[in-house]
């Protein structure tokens, strides 16, 4: 969502990455937009497609006014700071995304559900002063792997205090194949093999709050080799 504010759009879109490093971010952006397969870029092996693809990607994200922060242990005061000083720079801020909740320092130790909810709080404040959409991901408590329905609800919101009160907007992603692999964890590669094709995969967008509208589940497909989301219509061709 963010790279296609950022490429899409004249508007300036601002990342902090509390957990993946910039250059990562970066690597996941050029196989989304180039259509790229993970592992040939992280092993140098493209096929002559690809490295046409590449330097189209590279060229769309450097014009695209898309800012990266993965200062790690960031401070809500800082990210606070430099959105406004980001928003002073361009005039034209579209979108802040934070990746993800849970990792900004806040400053009640004693009580770490209140100072997500006092985190939570200041991110909607944020949002009402510069007039942007922040989105903010979380983590989900690991009840809901218990259950045999392992579709997300608000109460699997990790830490969750004021999340799901301050949120216009709570949404999940659901895929059926993460929990069908054996140890349930996700490759940081987004593909597995080759066989492009063969990772591709039914994505449900939950809407499970809307303050100004419907809920409901809209299905998107999932790209794991490129880390790309395409709507059910559409699938990139594999390289």
């Amino acid at each position: 969502m963010a790279q296609n504010v950022g490429t899409k759009t004249d508007k300036a879109v601002a990342i902090f990455s509390l957990e993946m490093s910039a250059e990562s971010l970066v690597n996941r952006m050029l196989c989304a937009e180039g259509s790229i397969n993970a592992n040939h870029l992280r092993t140098g092996q493209l096929t002559e497609e690809e490295w046409q693809n590449l330097v189209v990607a590279m060229g769309s994200l450097s014009r695209a006014n898309i800012y990266i922060d993965d200062t790690p242990g960031i401070k809500m005061s800082e990210i606070r700071a430099k959105c406004r000083r980001l928003e002073k720079e361009t005039g034209n801020m579209g979108l802040i995304v934070i990746d993800y909740l849970q990792l900004i320092e806040g400053g009640n130790r004693e009580n770490r559900q209140q100072e997500v909810s006092d985190i939570s709080r200041q991110l909607k404040k944020l949002a009402k002063e510069l007039h942007v959409p922040v989105i903010s991901l979380s983590q989900l408590s690991r009840g809901v792997e218990q259950r045999q329905d392992k579709r997300p609800v608000l109460s699997d919101i990790r830490e969750s205090g004021s999340i799901e009160q301050d949120a216009d907007i709570v949404a999940f992603l659901y895929r059926d194949d993460y929990y069908e692999r054996e140890d349930g964890e996700d490759d940081d590669s987004g593909g597995q093999n080759d066989d492009d094709m063969g990772d591709v995969g039914e994505v449900e967008v939950i809407i499970e709050k809307n303050r100004s509208g419907p809920r409901g589940t809209i299905k998107l497909l999932f790209v794991k080799s490129y880390n790309k989301f395409s709507s059910i219509a559409y699938v990139p061709e594999a390289n």
